[in-house]
């Protein structure tokens, strides 16, 4: 076992990075929606989709 983790250290240190990088993204992206934050980056008023993004009905 010893033996596996030393011949692998390089592939598992880039894994455990990874992975964190990649739950700290998930987060930020959780995060964001919790505070009603669009992903897209642009203004809603100019979205036609912009009913779906935020859950409100735009009435027209």
């Amino acid at each position: 076992m010893l033996e596996f983790l030393i011949s692998n250290i390089g592939t598992i240190v880039v894994l455990i990075v990874l992975l964190a990088v990649v739950g700290l993204i998930i987060f930020k992206m959780k995060k964001d929606k919790k505070q009603g934050k669009s992903s897209c980056g642009c203004k809603c008023s100019a979205c036609p989709n912009s009913q779906y993004c935020h859950g409100t009905v735009q009435k027209q």
